[in-house]
């Protein structure tokens, strides 16, 4: 715990449990999951999958051959979603995707066949099969959005490359499954942060592994956590597809005068750049050429550039993946139910890791009140 006097507000830098899974250092911008460097885990050559990178944050080391296939078996039988949870989709009413995945994760609960074991065991069987699910929800979920009809999964295909064929009903190319397949790797896990804090705080109570998932979604679906990439997408489709560079330049200039912030930049840990955004960057650009629109890179680039000489802050993991997503064809009101197909696996190591050693999550507060004691005064002399 922290030695501080006073409490720190949104409890920054505040030390509240210990963790093997990941480790940050905001300084010299470091990330890793269980020791392994996240720029060796998201290499070209030598990188792993993200199925690999599921099994090392539950798992505590990477998986051999015979593992990851019996992971990968798992996972295909996972994306096949029940019939009861495809007829409640199509019973929504057309909310925000967040909405749709924060309810329907709740109902698969009841489709669980582990539901009521809190077996150390079958708790991992649900949070692979929960990371199978909402993969394949979130991919559904967006189908039905643009008036298509669910794609069923193939099992042939890895985790990366079925989302994406279950969404656009085209198997990827090889780059593509890769590129987004790297940006799962780099989304999975991220410490402590506010999604994955309310999931140990529900876990610590010993509610079941559904109930804190769904505690995590509903904190991702504010606007200071998830989102972001959204809102850069948005602001590159505002500054216009046939812009150019100085166009660009003119248009965060404008935005800096009148004090408003460029969404994608800044991280609450990171003082240097976010090593994830590193990997983006690239597949920003790879991914935009392949698709015959270079210009969103090129934006991105200027934006950046401007933003690091007047304010000197370093992209995040929001900035270069809008640009990517867009590239592979992914709808914007998805950019942040993807970061949740991702961070399954993270949350869910961090719940397993809370219920194998817990203790109920209770802090204090600092007491700003009126003076104790307050006299009662008869309610006729009020």
């Amino acid at each position: 715990m922290t030695t501080d006097a006073k409490p720190r507000a949104g409890l920054e830098d505040v030390i509240v449990g210990r963790s093997a899974i990941c480790f940050l250092d905001g300084e010299r911008g470091i990330l890793s999951y269980q020791g392994f460097d996240i720029h060796d885990l998201a290499d070209a050559e030598r990188g792993v999958s993200f199925e690999e990178c599921c099994y090392l944050l539950w798992h505590g080391r990477l998986p051999n051959r015979a593992e990851l296939g019996d992971l990968q078996t798992q996972l295909a039988a996972a994306r096949r979603l029940p019939d009861p949870i495809l007829r409640a989709m199509r019973m929504l009413p057309p909310v925000d995707g967040m909405d749709a995945l924060r309810t329907l994760v709740s109902m698969l609960a009841h489709h669980d066949p582990d539901v009521a074991d809190r077996s150390p065991q079958a708790q991992l069987r649900k949070a692979v099969r929960l990371t199978g699910q909402i993969a394949a929800l979130v991919a559904t979920w967006g189908r039905l959005a643009a008036g298509g009809g669910p794609i069923d999964p193939d099992p042939g295909l890895g985790h990366a490359a079925n989302f994406l064929y279950m969404l656009t009903g085209r198997r990827p190319s090889p780059a593509e499954a890769r590129a987004f397949d790297v940006s799962l790797v780099l989304h999975a896990d991220h410490e402590l942060n506010a999604s994955t804090f309310a999931a140990r705080v529900a876990a610590a109570t010993l509610t079941d592994l559904h109930s804190a998932i769904v505690g995590a979604i509903g904190t991702l679906k504010g606007p200071l956590h998830g989102g972001a990439n959204a809102d850069v997408m948005r602001m590159l489709l505002e500054i216009g597809r046939d812009a150019g560079p100085d166009r660009a330049e003119a248009y965060v200039r404008a935005r800096l005068a009148r004090r408003e912030k460029i969404p994608g930049f800044g991280h609450r840990v990171y003082r240097t750049e976010d090593p994830r955004a590193t990997h983006l960057r690239r597949f920003s650009k790879a991914l935009g050429e392949r698709a015959g629109e270079p210009q969103w890179y090129a934006l991105s680039e200027r934006i950046e550039a401007v933003v690091r000489s007047e304010k000197k802050l370093y992209p995040n993991v929001d900035f270069y993946s809008a640009s990517m997503f867009h590239a592979l064809g992914i709808p914007i009101d998805l950019y942040t139910p993807i970061f949740a197909v991702s961070r399954i696996s993270g949350w869910t190591a961090h719940v397993l890791e809370q219920y194998a050693n817990n203790r109920l999550i209770r802090p204090r507060t600092e007491y700003a009140g009126p003076a104790y004691p307050q006299p009662v005064v008869p309610l006729d002399r009020r």
